[in-house]
């Protein structure tokens, strides 16, 4: 489960419509996933060095922005698992 503008990202990343209902074809799932994994680096080589620096006072590690590395992975792994079962990930609102 995502929600909508989070899903709408990781959809328009790996070349799909944001629509209500949609499926990745097994065909399309390495595509998808090398789409994902390539966002996720850069995202990791932009954000270097911010998650060792200690927070600010006031500031807690909870306050920073969830990173997309985080919210990718288990996208990765689903389509991953489809591509290894052969079968199509489907979605719908």
């Amino acid at each position: 489960i995502m929600f909508g503008d989070v899903a709408k990202r990781m959809l328009e990343i790996m070349g799909k419509s944001a629509g209500a209902e949609g499926i990745i074809t097994p065909e399309q799932l390495p595509d998808a996933i090398e789409r994902l994994r390539a966002a996720v680096a850069a995202d990791k080589a932009q954000r270097a060095g911010i998650a060792e620096e200690e927070p600010q006072p006031g500031e807690s590690r909870i306050d920073r922005p969830v990173s997309l590395a985080q919210r990718a992975i288990p996208l990765i792994e689903l389509l991953e698992w489809g591509l290894k079962k052969s079968k199509a990930v489907t979605w719908s609102a």
